[in-house]
């Protein structure tokens, strides 16, 4: 009972609109069916009578036949009426939603504006910029003090294992090539003392050279 007395929207009629020109479509098509049956019924007719002779027929069915024609080809033009109207009616109902639709956004948009303070805005965007940039400059301290801290506790101790085991290694070779170096030095002073007739006695030396890691 109450959808008896529920008040019919927009698209409740458009819909009902489109039903019944939808069905008159269909109607108009059967009765151009009908008319083409009737049509070739009717050539077939006038091929008999003139077969028989009879022109008095013929001139009769004829006037029929063409009478039978103008009506179909009215159908044709109906039947285009009803389309452009269904076509119609699905733009309006296109362009009511559209406007619908614009008017609750432009009621949005108003609510949203009075809500909407310009000052307030721009302060809140001033400190987040801030607040953003105090955070960055947390992240850059942490790293720096983990950096330090990781540098300081192994890097260091890696690097002086490294410099530790390369002076073990080339030690030795250093060693020798001093204590070589020295022999020869002295061999070249004394030659140089006894052309000249001094006579020294040089005490026998042992150098070495001793690199602790």
């Amino acid at each position: 009972m109450a959808s008896l007395f529920k008040k019919k929207t927009v698209d409740d009629i458009i819909k009902e609109q489109s039903k019944e020109l939808r069905g008159t479509q269909r109607q108009i098509t059967r009765d151009r069916a009908a008319l083409e049956r009737q049509e070739k019924q009717m050539e077939m007719e006038i091929k008999k009578m003139a077969k028989t002779g009879n022109r008095e027929a013929c001139k009769i069915l004829a006037k029929q036949l063409v009478q039978l024609r103008k009506q179909k080809n009215r159908t044709y033009a109906v039947s285009s009426k009803v389309t452009s109207m269904s076509t119609q009616t699905k733009v309006m109902n296109s362009q009511m939603k559209m406007a619908g639709a614009m008017s609750t956004t432009a009621k949005t948009m108003q609510t949203v504006n009075k809500r909407l303070d310009p000052k307030k805005t721009i302060e809140t965007m001033h400190d987040f910029q801030k607040e953003n940039l105090k955070i960055e400059m947390t992240e850059d301290m942490i790293n720096n003090t983990l950096d330090e801290i990781f540098d300081e506790s192994g890097d260091e101790e890696e690097c002086q294992d490294i410099m530790n085991q390369v002076l073990d290694e080339i030690g030795i070779e250093i060693s020798g090539k001093v204590s070589r170096f020295l022999s020869v030095c002295g061999c070249a002073i004394l030659a140089a003392l006894s052309a000249d007739g001094w006579t020294l006695a040089v005490p026998v030396i042992t150098v070495g050279l001793s690199l602790d890691s």
